[in-house]
């Protein structure tokens, strides 16, 4: 059984990840998925926080992205990186498993100070409820959760005008800071002009954004204040990568390189 954590120490681990989005400076967390790739980016210098990426459970456990994996065992692996680090750690909870407030209640009582929650494109009124509905959650929890609101105008955007897919993302994402979200997540390839419009919407440090080829310089982000980069499943995605690499070297003849590094 997964240890519960002792409750001011909850509250004051969320203090930290909220002083962490709102300092100038940006805050990058390169996504984990299990207690072993938790430990290894936790014990490399500069990490001051953890983030779970839903993908890349999932995807541990054999399954598909998009809530498919039972909200039992998601938690289950979330509270069991909790139980591992002292860092903050804020969770990728996709829509919320079909009860995003309970969910979200379930995992601050396991330790998580702050989530991604998707709106999944419902109507403004509901998605932007929910949010107000979670961060009265938190505060009955007596946690300053960090709900990083995310809003999927971009994800389901389709082939719609780029022009009202930004605009559906400004409308929401005011939505929900007025519903008491601290931050809200925009994935998205987005340019340097689109990321301006978007902090000009909500204000420094409350953009979140996600690290992607094509995206501006983290430089640059810090530069336009944005408050936040992760990287959803790359993290995970890289480490296979070097893994098949390493098999691809082994056929060949070879080995285990000798760069590798001890770290569980």
């Amino acid at each position: 059984m997964t240890p519960v954590p002792d409750k001011s120490t909850t509250a004051d681990r969320a203090a930290e990840l909220l002083r962490l989005h709102r300092d100038p400076e940006l805050l990058t967390v390169v996504n984990v998925w299990d207690v072993v790739s938790a430990r290894a980016v936790a014990a490399t210098p500069g990490t001051t926080a953890l983030a779970t990426a839903s993908h890349s459970i999932a995807a541990t456990f054999g399954y598909d992205d998009g809530e498919q994996i039972p909200v039992d065992l998601m938690l289950e692996m979330v509270g069991r990186i909790v139980a591992d680090s002292e860092l903050p750690v804020t969770a990728d909870l996709e829509g919320g498993y079909g009860d995003a407030v309970e969910t979200v209640r379930r995992a601050i009582g396991l330790g998580v100070v702050g989530a991604n929650i998707e709106d999944q494109m419902k109507p403004l009124n509901e998605a932007a409820g929910q949010v107000e509905a979670i961060m009265r959650v938190a505060e009955q929890e007596g946690v300053d959760f960090v709900l990083n609101a995310r809003t999927d105008a971009f994800v389901l955007g389709g082939d719609r005008d780029p022009a009202d897919v930004l605009a559906d993302a400004v409308e929401r994402g005011r939505a929900f800071l007025d519903a008491g979200a601290p931050a809200v997540f925009v994935p998205a390839r987005l340019d340097e002009e689109q990321v301006t419009t978007l902090v000009d919407a909500f204000g420094p440090q409350r953009l979140t954004c996600i690290g992607i080829p094509g995206m501006p310089s983290l430089a640059r982000l810090e530069e336009l204040g944005v408050a936040r980069v992760s990287y959803g499943p790359m993290p995970q995605r890289v480490a296979l990568t070097a893994l098949q690499e390493l098999v691809e070297e082994i056929h060949r003849g070879g080995g285990v390189p000798a760069t590798m590094r001890t770290l569980n």
